[in-house]
């Protein structure tokens, strides 16, 4: 059971590894970086500004201890000429617990002063490679966009794209149904002439009536091309009826009563 859980819990993570590095655009993960990289990059500034702060205020402190320790040595000097000795050694003695606040805050400035410096300095660095990252991020990021779309333009002209492979399957079903559909056609035409199906107005025609169509329509021609000639041989009107007429037999043959009538002999 134990090696059953592993391996799917196996399968799971790489599936979920596959699907996320199919989900993960490059360009977006140098943007997150090079934000993180700001991001870090101020806090170091604001730790900077902070230290610098924390320097300035402890200086503001050394001057009015200066200040203070100065102006009790005056009053012990005056306390002495004046003849309170007391008092001028109540005044040193404060003057010097003075110079010992001094020294300890002397010493905590010139920490902060080397915090500051080095923070100073890693600021600079990171400064630097905050700006050599941005100008690495946004050459892949070009040469991964060009890389992208003359792929595409690849995929596009090889017909491997999903898009233009939802084209070419949409242009083979259209010549699959136009064949279909003038294949189909072809067979009606080639029933209805022979017969084998019916036309709808009952108008058609059995071989024995295209026969009879055919030679009707070709006697026509005869017909007509026989008066053409007599026509062109300068026949005379009779032969000319004659022709029209089909045969001269059927029709009385009548001459005209001026024309002379020879019996024989």
């Amino acid at each position: 059971m134990s090696g059953v859980m592993k391996r799917m819990g196996m399968i799971f993570r790489a599936k979920a590894n596959k699907a996320l590095d199919r989900a993960e655009d490059p360009r977006e993960t140098l943007d997150y970086s090079y934000q993180k990289q700001l991001e870090l990059l101020q806090k170091v500034r604001r730790g900077v500004a902070d230290v610098a702060t924390s320097r300035k205020r402890l200086e503001l402190q050394l001057n009015q201890l200066q200040q203070q320790s100065t102006k009790l040595e005056d009053q012990g000097r005056k306390a002495l000429a004046l003849g309170r000795e007391d008092l001028a050694r109540e005044a040193l003695s404060r003057r010097a617990a003075l110079q010992q606040q001094v020294t300890d805050l002397e010493s905590q400035h010139q920490t902060l002063q080397g915090e500051e410096e080095k923070l100073t300095l890693a600021a600079q660095r990171l400064q630097a490679k905050v700006d050599a990252f941005r100008t690495k991020k946004e050459t892949i990021k070009a040469t991964y966009t060009a890389a992208q779309a003359q792929t595409r333009i690849g995929e596009a002209f090889s017909g491997i794209s999903e898009e233009m492979g939802d084209v070419g399957l949409a242009i083979q079903r259209a010549e699959d149904k136009t064949a279909q559909l003038q294949a189909r056609a072809g067979a009606i035409d080639e029933l209805l002439a022979s017969g084998a199906l019916d036309e709808p107005s009952g108008m058609a025609k059995d071989d024995i009536q295209a026969e009879l169509d055919r030679l009707s329509g070709g006697t026509d021609v005869e017909l007509e091309l026989q008066r053409m000639k007599a026509e062109l041989a300068g026949g005379t009107s009779d032969q000319r009826q004659a022709l029209e007429g089909g045969t001269g037999q059927g029709q009385s043959q009548s001459q005209p009563q001026d024309t002379p009538r020879f019996d024989k002999q």
